[in-house]
């Protein structure tokens, strides 16, 4: 059965920068989208970004446009989600799925879920 682990959120300054990891386990990280989302309390769960098991990225997030980045090390089977220049609207719990090749904008799409990570980003 293949599970993602989350890890790299935290607490950081406006400004700063954190690379979350979602790490695959119980299958091959290349036969999946993974996508990343994430969420505050009292609102829907939001795209961020994904990237398709052929290395295409998709942004789903206006907002996060010229500072986030996704990526992906098959060696290592693990996605990363590069955040740069963080402001206090980023805070959220973020979490990593994963779907068959394709990726999808909205979360109900996807199947495979990670426990999710918190990032606090303080002004």
């Amino acid at each position: 059965q293949v599970q993602l682990v989350e890890s790299g959120g935290g607490l950081v300054q406006s400004g700063g920068s954190l690379r979350l990891s979602c790490a695959v386990s119980g299958g091959t990280l290349d036969n999946y989208a993974i996508g990343w989302f994430r969420q505050v309390p009292g609102k829907e769960r939001e795209g961020v970004l994904c990237i398709s098991s052929s290395g295409s990225s998709i942004n789903y997030g206006d907002s996060v446009e010229g500072r986030f980045t996704i990526s992906r090390d098959s060696a290592k089977n693990t996605a990363y989600l590069q955040m740069n220049s963080l402001k206090p609207e980023d805070t959220a719990v973020y979490y990593c799925t994963a779907r068959a090749s394709w990726c999808q904008p909205v979360p109900i799409y996807y199947h495979i879920w990670g426990q999710g990570t918190q990032v606090t980003v303080s002004s």
